[in-house]
């Protein structure tokens, strides 16, 4: 495996990294990366958590495997993530004891310096997971029935191994390349039991919709100071299966059941006075037969939640799915992928929405005490910062136009890389080295017209925005694996055909009327000149179970010219040169930093329909 043979070149290494300056740590600014890192660094920001943020790498002297990287800059992480040394090395210990399932998250090697932490594991090329299911509809039942089954053999892995995850939610579930779930993120990871001994916890952690009854009894002891005799704590372990049984009810109904299952939340209440037949209308949609293993999983009395063996004998669990062999993998990935994307819909003749209640600031989210005790295990991070510097994926059709999403492009090294859809769109004709990452203010991406054309018929992106739904039958014919119909990137995006001034006064149109707080632009907007991006805009705000929801909206631009710049050609019966350009198009990307994936994409929806008029469609 590669984790080995990177651990053999770091164990060679006396001085594994070294760094000069004082340490000033800004909120625009942090320290450089170190120089002599055992891999090389191929990407800007992929993903972020509370207080690292992850990129993409490669060996030092091979074009393969591409992994990934978590960098954590340790005194940021403590003054600003309020997260200690300890946890930082219990999150590297317990990831790497688990070791390899297929439903886990690889861990490959880790190394420090004064400065730094990185932790190199596997590349879930898939992206999110939740990212490609529909707010409010959820998967068809056997989809959510394949992902739950690979859901609990990943967690009862893991559990073998007497860790307990403590933070299942989907931000932590992603995708491989063909389409199999991985859980990510073991930062709230505890060790339950270590030969044949159990050890109870009382720390506070998870996303108050996952999270398991027990443990917010225990904070909230805590925060009212309880004698200590008083105070209980909570198995980890059967917290894990809570968690579980309620993101089975996500997949199954695309929402959660409540905001927090506290006795204050109608909808919790409801379910506890009911005993788990809740008349909320969400629980009428969920399948018959997986009402009772919901209801075992997500017990009140944890000692009688169902065990892995409950779980797996459940009828429903045993149930027989068209999707899978008798070995339990996927038949059809490319089907998989094809019933996935169809799912996914935006219809953009809906009514306009109503104002929600405008958002809360976190000052008054925190007045609550459930988010008051959250928060030191989930802390804000500042997004402004140059940590998170932005990777900026290509859709695989326009991005590259005339290269397909498997053609190798080669380097300007030695080596060659088989680059993919999350590709920079600067690198199609740059390849980029450690020292050489694309800047948002690359030169002009010029895209022949007619290529365009074709590449936004089959973009994955614009099926969502069709009249009819459905997935383009150029996507299924010519696919040859899962992300050749489900991008790894998010599909939380559009095209546009408007000028580059009005797009952005219609986007910040539609969060006045969402009441979102409007940010401003940022000091590099440009809407004219050779520049590609044009502008960000911060998103700050609560979704709608009050939970912190942060992220950019991001818009760049392509130039289109006529032709490919080697003769003029004739459109519309004139002669006209093939690098005369034509009206641009504008790419608007929103980037989650922190917050539910559905919730995320449930605002993306919202303004998108308030955009509506900006919007590319095919037969613009």
């Amino acid at each position: 495996m590669y984790g080995e043979r990177l651990n053999t070149r770091l164990s060679s290494s006396d001085t594994l990294l070294a760094l000069t300056g004082l340490l000033s740590i800004k909120m625009s600014q942090l320290d450089p990366l170190p120089s002599d890192l055992p891999f090389r660094i191929i990407s800007k920001t992929i993903g972020r958590g509370a207080y690292a943020s992850i990129k993409k790498a490669i060996p030092l002297d091979a074009p393969s495997p591409v992994f990934a990287v978590k960098l954590i800059h340790k005194e940021y992480a403590v003054r600003h993530g309020r997260i200690s040394a300890k946890q930082i090395a219990m999150e590297v210990s317990l990831h790497s004891h688990i070791g390899q399932h297929p439903n886990v998250i690889e861990w490959f090697a880790t190394g420090e310096d004064r400065i730094w932490r990185w932790i190199a594991m596997e590349y879930a090329e898939g992206g999110d997971l939740f990212d490609k299911i529909e707010a409010d509809v959820g998967l068809e039942e056997d989809i959510a029935h394949l992902y739950f089954q690979q859901l609990i053999s990943g967690v009862s892995f893991m559990h073998s191994k007497g860790v307990a995850h403590r933070d299942l939610k989907p931000e932590n579930i992603l995708l491989s390349e063909s389409g199999i779930l991985k859980i990510a993120d073991f930062g709230m990871a505890t060790m339950f039991e270590y030969k044949g001994a159990r050890k109870q916890s009382s720390t506070m952690c998870g996303s108050p919709p996952y999270i398991a009854p027990e443990v917010l009894h225990c904070a909230r002891q805590r925060e009212r100071r309880a004698p200590s005799s008083e105070q209980t704590k909570y198995s980890a372990d059967l917290v894990d299966i809570w968690s579980c049984g309620v993101i089975l009810f996500v997949l199954l109904v695309g929402n959660t059941p409540w905001d927090e299952p506290t006795p204050g939340n109608w909808e919790f209440k409801e379910y506890v006075r009911t005993s788990g037949r809740s008349t909320d209308p969400l629980w009428q949609r969920v399948p018959s037969d997986a009402l009772s293993l919901l209801r075992g999983m997500m017990n009140i009395e944890a000692n009688k939640r169902f065990s892995f063996t409950q779980i797996r004998q459940h009828p429903w669990y045993t149930r027989h799915n068209p999707l899978l062999n008798a070995e339990g993998m996927v038949i059809d990935p490319i089907a998989l992928a094809a019933q996935m994307l169809a799912r996914l819909r935006i219809d953009l003749r809906a009514a306009v929405f109503q104002p929600p209640p405008a958002s809360q600031p976190d000052s008054a989210i925190e007045s609550d005490w459930s988010s008051k005790v959250l928060s030191a295990t989930q802390p804000e991070t500042p997004i402004n910062d140059a940590l998170f510097d932005w990777e900026r994926p290509a859709p695989r059709t326009l991005g590259s136009c005339a290269i397909s999403s498997t053609q190798p492009v080669a380097r300007n090294d030695a080596a060659a890389v088989n680059l993919t859809a999350t590709t920079p769109r600067t690198t199609m004709t740059t390849m980029m080295t450690p020292n050489s990452i694309p800047s948002s203010t690359a030169s002009k991406n010029k895209i022949p017209y007619s290529s365009a054309l074709e590449a936004l018929a089959d973009e994955p992106t614009m099926s969502q925005f069709s009249a009819v739904p459905g997935v383009p039958l150029s996507l299924t014919q010519h696919a040859r694996r899962f992300r050749d119909i489900v991008p790894s990137y998010s599909l939380t995006r559009f095209f546009s055909h408007v000028p580059p001034a009005l797009l952005v006064q219609m986007l910040r149109d539609a969060l006045h009327q969402l009441n979102v707080p409007l940010p401003s632009t940022s000091p590099n907007t440009s809407f004219e000149g050779d520049v590609d991006h044009i502008v960000t805009l911060k998103i700050k705000t609560v979704d709608g179970r009050r939970q912190s929801l942060h992220g950019d909206i991001l818009v760049d631009r392509y130039h289109l010219v006529y032709g490919n710049g080697t003769s003029s050609m004739q459109y519309g019966g004139m002669n006209v040169d093939e690098e005369e350009e034509l009206p641009e198009l504008l790419e608007v990307r929103f980037v989650k930093i922190k917050g539910d994936p559905l919730e995320w994409r449930r605002f993306f929806k919202k303004v998108a329909v308030l955009c509506r008029d900006g919007i590319w469609n095919n037969n613009d």
